[in-house]
């Protein structure tokens, strides 16, 4: 069965749904055909997708289906992601969101990473890190997609699909416990409340500890859906999403030349600070209606709310740090934050095919609207700069708020009185149109075209000055794809693409414009590879990708006398190129045998001399980018067998991240570094499922991300945990 599930993740998540005679021919009897059907006709399609084979598709997009999840443990967004070879961790801000690059480039630096939920945008906003609880699957959009999905992340687009009602009795309660003090309760639980109408909830709740010492974080969430047939040809879907999370704000480890990093398990902000609590409601609806066997309207709106508010006591930088004086006391600042925003979007879609003369078009033909409100009050105590010379005994510890990384104490200081720092509303709004058409040539060439017109306005309100200042701008933009596919048979493809993308910026210049639009072109090409047309014994998709990706209009610090006098603004003024090589397989073998492997080569890096936005050092043409490693590569196998019977599943994972970058403008890189696992899970008794997970196997010290040399994000070191499984 697991080779079914995998066809249908492929030819269903990745595609949208094809229809079920083109399906049913792979399963062994026509009653699983029909099982398989009626759950496709619950589900619906995707926004976005078309009806397309993977052999078809002139993109390298890669899926991280629930099996795949599963076996590699995953349990949020970022663990997720390191599947990926083509994604890359980002600075994660403390731990309080998800930040990753895709082919290298990420959007902004102060904010989370862009990713949609169902095709509405869901990234935005400070609801914290994302959990897996509630996901079906992760789509890994390679290469910039706004000439369909409008503004998004320069390298590429995330997007989750949730587990939604199948019309079925079925479910699991499962619960964890492991190193450092986790623990944790998951449940996906649906049924019917009629004929036609399903309904499913899917949750988490976690209490941990963590091998950074003092940090414990207490999270939960809930993402109930209903899924109506309103007719034979109609369905309604409403899905909310809850979560309510509480984390310490964790900037990590301090490193020096001289005296390298400080202990990985130092935490070196303040217990007493409390943590940073985040919270986030969502709502989506969605509406699909087949007018015939060949086109349908899928429409829907969303509203998304999320909340940070909280304390945080964080590494200072050079100048005021003193670990680079002895290297044993770190030197802190102090920030309060109320950071909150509001998301609404709506759209509509139309999908459908038709003939022109010999030719047959699939055509996506679609309108949205999107209105993002983010508000950010920040206060700050920051010590003065550290006098030329200057031993740390001279100090004033409770003013540079001391903390010894190797023998902590906490505590010793009062929380300080900050100031004001940041107060700042800001409104962005945008109405889009797009089309896309991919036309069969021959019964083996197939060509795409497609684009999106983007109209947006900002509205940015300054808080702080006196008198409060707002401005309001306007742009536009249309954004370009075209793209081809030949069919050298049936199990091979070659395909080309190129398309345009764009990301709206946040901030204005010194004269208070806004910024141009973060500006990307892509071009990439490769072969596809299906090896069920040549074997008996495997299904699955390979991959062999090469691509180029030019960015241009990055923020560049502002170094102008007026600029400076008035304090820290940026610049239009940035551009650089990332191209490598792709290499992905995910295989199931009638043995019951999987392999799958992410591999990916990529050259990032600045393609003019600029100073950085963030602390005017001099970036130089060929610098790399920031978190970004020349080679990257995940690996997961397992074997499914029985013994006596009783269904067992062992398995391993390997993920390897190479020597990247760690601080623009300057000389800091992280090291590389390989970690392995090892999981494996018994079926006791029917559906009661006991499992073991070994997470770096052999204690390897790494660095997962960092924004500078004094905020680096150390791993976790070996972990062990059980789980316990009730499936029905």
């Amino acid at each position: 069965m697991r080779i079914n599930r995998l066809l249908v993740t492929t030819s269903f998540l990745v595609l949208g749904a094809t229809g079920a005679p083109a399906i049913a021919q792979d399963f062994e009897t026509a009653e699983e055909a029909e099982a398989i059907e009626n759950e496709m006709i619950v589900i619906g399609r995707r926004a976005y997708r078309g009806d397309f084979e993977p052999l078809e598709t002139p993109n390298a997009d890669q899926i991280l289906d629930e099996d795949l999840l599963r076996d590699s443990n995953a349990l949020d967004l970022n663990q997720a992601l390191d599947l990926s070879a083509s994604v890359a961790r980002q600075n994660n801000f403390g731990g309080l969101w998800n930040s990753f690059s895709v082919r290298g480039f990420q959007g902004d630096i102060n904010l989370p990473s862009g990713f949609l939920l169902n095709g509405f945008n869901a990234g935005r906003g400070f609801g914290g890190p994302r959990d897996i609880s509630g996901i079906e699957a992760v789509e890994v959009l390679k290469g910039p997609r706004s000439a369909l999905y409008g503004r998004g992340e320069p390298g590429g687009t995330i997007n989750l699909i949730t587990k939604r009602p199948q019309f079925e009795t079925s479910g699991y309660v499962q619960f964890q416990g492991g190193a450092f003090d986790f623990y944790r309760g998951d449940i996906d639980l649906q049924t019917t409340l009629s004929d036609n109408v399903g309904v499913r909830i899917a949750g988490f709740y976690e209490d941990a500890g963590s091998f950074r010492e003092t940090v414990e974080t207490e999270r939960f969430g809930i993402y109930p859906s209903i899924t109506a047939r309103l007719g034979e040809n109609t369905l309604a879907t409403y899905e909310l999403e809850y979560t309510d999370q509480e984390i310490p704000f964790d900037r990590g480890v301090v490193f020096s030349e001289e005296f390298g990093f400080s202990p990985i398990r130092t935490f070196t902000g303040e217990p007493g600070d409390g943590p940073i609590e985040t919270e986030v409601l969502g709502h989506q609806f969605e509406l699909q209606h087949d007018f015939s066997d060949s086109w349908s309207l899928l429409a829907g709106v969303g509203y998304r709310e999320t909340e940070l508010i909280g304390n945080a006591s964080e590494n200072n930088f050079a100048g005021r740090q003193t670990f680079f004086i002895d290297g044993q006391t770190i030197s802190r600042f102090f920030r309060f934050r109320d950071f909150d925003s509001e998301y609404f979007v709506a759209r509509a879609e139309l999908a459908g095919e038709f003939n022109t003369g010999p030719f047959r078009h699939r055509l996506l033909f679609g309108a949205d609207y999107d209105r993002f409100e983010n508000s950010l009050f920040i206060l700050r105590f920051r010590p003065p700069f550290i006098p030329d010379g200057t031993a740390v005994s001279d100090l004033d510890p409770a003013t540079y708020l001391f903390l010894d990384a190797f023998n902590p104490v906490y505590g010793q200081f009062p929380i300080p009185t900050p100031g004001p720092n940041t107060d700042r509303e800001e409104v962005l709004e945008g109405f889009g149109i797009y089309i896309q058409d991919q036309i069969d040539i021959t019964d083996r060439l197939q060509i795409r075209i497609g684009g999106r017109f983007d109209d947006f306005e900002q509205d940015l309100t300054n808080l702080r000055a006196d008198p409060v200042t707002t401005i309001t701008t306007n742009d536009d933009r249309f954004s370009p794809q075209v793209g081809a596919v030949y069919k050298v048979d049936d199990g091979v493809s070659l395909y080309a693409s190129y398309g345009e993308g764009f990301r709206q910026q946040t901030g204005s210049t010194f004269e208070g414009n806004q910024f141009a639009p973060n500006v990307t072109d892509s071009f990439e090409f490769g072969v596809k590879a299906d090896l069920a047309a040549y074997l008996d014994n495997v299904q699955g998709i390979v991959t062999l990708t090469a691509f180029q990706v030019d960015q241009s209009n990055i923020l560049v610090n502002d170094d102008s006398p007026e600029a400076t006098a008035a304090g820290f603004f940026s610049i239009d003024a940035g551009e650089a190129r990332s191209r490598g090589i792709e290499f992905d397989v995910n295989l199931a073998f009638d043995s019951g045998f999987n392999f799958f492997l992410s591999y990916a080569y990529t050259d990032a890096e600045f393609q003019t001399t600029q100073p950085d936005a963030d602390f005017g050092a001099l970036i130089e043409a060929g610098d790399p980018l920031i978190n970004s490693p020349e080679n990257q590569l995940s690996i997961l196998v397992s074997q499914d067998f029985d013994v006596s019977n009783v269904p067992v599943t062992i398995g391993g994972r390997m993920l390897h991240v190479g020597e990247r970058l760690g601080f623009t403008g300057f000389d800091f890189f992280l090291p590389d570094y390989t970690i392995f696992g090892l999981f494996g899970e018994i079926e006791i008794a029917d559906g009661f499922t006991i499992r073991g997970d070994i997470d770096n196997l052999f204690d390897e010290t790494y660095f997962t991300n960092s924004f500078a040399d004094v905020w680096v994000q150390p791993g976790a070191p070996t972990t062990a945990r059980v789980s316990a499984r009730f499936s029905f």
